[in-house]
């Protein structure tokens, strides 16, 4: 038996429950770390809006017993049947944040037969498995999941030398962005949050200038850097020399979207990585007559999540300022609670088996 935070019809309580069993192409892994990401509030808040973006691949099911759990890294222990055992038990692995089941695939820790990693043990698919060849410590290595947001929007993004990037949130997803660009020597780099802390780890990050929306205008302040004494002549259509924006959401709140859509520049670019859950309304005329493009979500592919990881693991980009708190078990449902604030650390991190 193992004590692991488990969500049942909303409510999520510390309890004694049995240690997965790894199936076939299963490996057991016990935990050294891992992630709580604002989709593990949004499961647990409104499991259906996750159910809705489809395929089964979020399996709720009302009245079952979920290990949540999907940015981790940590060591094999044992397993299953069917597989090629790869590498020595006790080596240090991660993975996409997938199981490969007998009834299809699952996201880790959205469905009671993917448990994820805030308990002590979970499981992986061998197939899809990375070993972690890094001295880093297991809490850096845990957020290369979310990195890899970060890294599959800005390569898609494919910016010219006359695009400005403009970040908007600097919750994990936005300072992955800003990682990733800053990886790719693409700058100057706009960051904008209402929190000073999110601000600070943004600069930490790679950002070379920072904005709190409810100070000043982050589009001003992205005309003032882009146009300088050129700001004159922004919108006129033959200025084909001016800087273009490409506008990273990242927040995911209703309202958001449609605020860059209103308040950006003419051909501005745009990559909604926050996916607002209740869904989201834009004034599509505006968009139209402005020419602006927007690119909806996707995430990353296994080639994305692999090239993150490698970026992490070597220390090519530093995920130390996304570490926030390192927590137990048992504080797991404060952590909730305090994940709800905008101006929670980027990644609260779960040690469910203490310092490893």
């Amino acid at each position: 038996m193992m004590k692991a935070p488990v969500l049942r019809d909303g409510i999520l309580s510390v309890r004694e429950v049995p240690i997965p069993t790894p199936g076939p192409g299963q490996i057991l892994v016990r935990t050294h770390a891992c992630g709580i990401c604002a989709s593990d509030l949004h499961f647990m808040e409104d499991p259906q809006s996750l159910m809705a973006q489809g395929d089964g691949l979020w399996n709720y099911v009302p009245g079952a017993d979920f290990i949540m759990g999907h940015e981790f890294c940590g060591e094999i222990a044992e397993y299953g049947p069917d597989t090629e055992r790869k590498w020595k038990v006790g080596t240090r692995v991660s993975s996409v944040p997938v199981l490969i089941t007998p009834a299809g695939v699952r996201i880790t820790g959205y469905s009671p037969d993917a448990p994820g990693a805030m308990g002590p043990y979970f499981l992986m698919s061998e197939a899809v498995t990375q070993e972690v060849r890094s001295d880093l410590p297991s809490e850096h290595i845990a957020t290369s999941d979310a990195m890899a947001v970060g890294w599959y929007y800005v390569k898609r993004a494919a910016m010219g030398p006359r695009e400005i990037p403009l970040v908007i949130g600097c919750g994990a997803i936005g300072l992955s962005v800003i990682a990733a660009l800053r990886h790719r020597g693409i700058g100057p780099i706009v960051a904008v949050d209402f929190s000073a802390r999110r601000r600070q780890v943004a600069r930490e990050m790679g950002a070379d200038v920072v904005i709190d929306p409810a100070a000043a205008s982050p589009y001003a302040g992205w005309r003032e850097l882009a146009y300088g004494d050129a700001d004159h002549v922004r919108g006129i259509f033959d200025a084909v020399d001016l800087p273009r924006c490409v506008a990273f959401e990242c927040v995911g709140v209703e309202g958001v979207l449609d605020g860059i859509v209103v308040n950006c520049e003419r051909d501005t670019r745009i990559f909604s990585a926050g996916c607002c859950p209740s869904g989201d309304h834009i004034h599509s005329a505006q968009a139209h007559q402005k020419g602006i493009s927007i690119q909806f979500g996707g995430g990353p592919q296994m080639p994305d999540w692999n090239e993150a990881l490698q970026v992490v693991a070597s220390g090519a980009i530093d995920a130390t300022p996304l570490v926030g708190a390192l927590i137990g078990v048992d504080e797991v449902a404060g952590a909730m609670l305090q994940v709800r604030s905008a101006d929670s650390p980027a990644r609260i991190i779960i040690r469910p088996n203490g310092k490893v």
